[in-house]
Parts: C-alpha cells; sequence; structure tokens
C-alpha cells in the first residue's frame, strides 16, 4: 500500500476514511494530540456557540411575532373601551333629552347606533 499513490474506490468509504484518521491520530506525537484535541475543542465550541446564537434568534423572533400580536391586541381592545365610552355617553345623554343628531356630534356614534340605544 505505501507504493499506491491514490486510494482503490473501495477505500474512499466512510469506514475506511475513519480508519485513516485514526492511524493518523495515533501517529501524533503527544504534543501534537494536544494541539490537535485542542483545535477540536475549539470546532465544537464554535459550533455550539453557532447553534446557540441561531436559537436565539429563532426565540427572539417568536418574541417578535408575539409583541406585534400583543399590540394589535392593546390597539382593538382601546378601540372597544373608547366605543363602549362612546355608548355610554349617548344613554346619558339620551337621558337628558338632547336630539339623535346632538348626541351623535358629540360622541361620534351614528344616528343608527343611536336610535339602537332607545
Amino acid at each position: 500500500m505505501s507504493t499506491l499513490k491514490t486510494l482503490p474506490r473501495i477505500m474512499k468509504s466512510a469506514v475506511f476514511q475513519r480508519f485513516f484518521q485514526l492511524a493518523s491520530y495515533a501517529k501524533l506525537t503527544k504534543e501534537e494530540k494536544t494541539m490537535y484535541d485542542i483545535s477540536l475543542k475549539r470546532k465544537w465550541d464554535a459550533e455550539a456557540v453557532r447553534m446557540y446564537q441561531e436559537g436565539l434568534e429563532e426565540q427572539l423572533g417568536g418574541l417578535e411575532k408575539q409583541l406585534k400580536e400583543a399590540k394589535k391586541a392593546i390597539v382593538s381592545a382601546e378601540a372597544q373601551g373608547e366605543h363602549n365610552k362612546a355608548i355610554d355617553t349617548a344613554l346619558k345623554l339620551t337621558k337628558m333629552g338632547l336630539s339623535v343628531e346632538q348626541i351623535a356630534e358629540a360622541t361620534g356614534l351614528t344616528t343608527n347606533e343611536i336610535e339602537k340605544l332607545k
């Protein structure tokens, strides 16, 4: 095998590639093995950091979506509250004897909405 310039096709499989990697590692000196191990650890750490950041980015995207939905819900609730307040005001103005047109102008409600309250 020492005279081969390229590996036979069968030896290019993952099993043989892993075997050759282990053999290469076994030939290293103690210092070279330490350096190699440190290099691998740095690679694994970098990969872990990258995966962690991707997870944070996904979480951030989800939180931003929830925030948008919450803002929409708040706007909707405020609008509903203002409408309810206008209805309460219209009822009070009706009891005071104001005309439908005057109440509509004062509250911003339509004349149909005010007439339904009566």
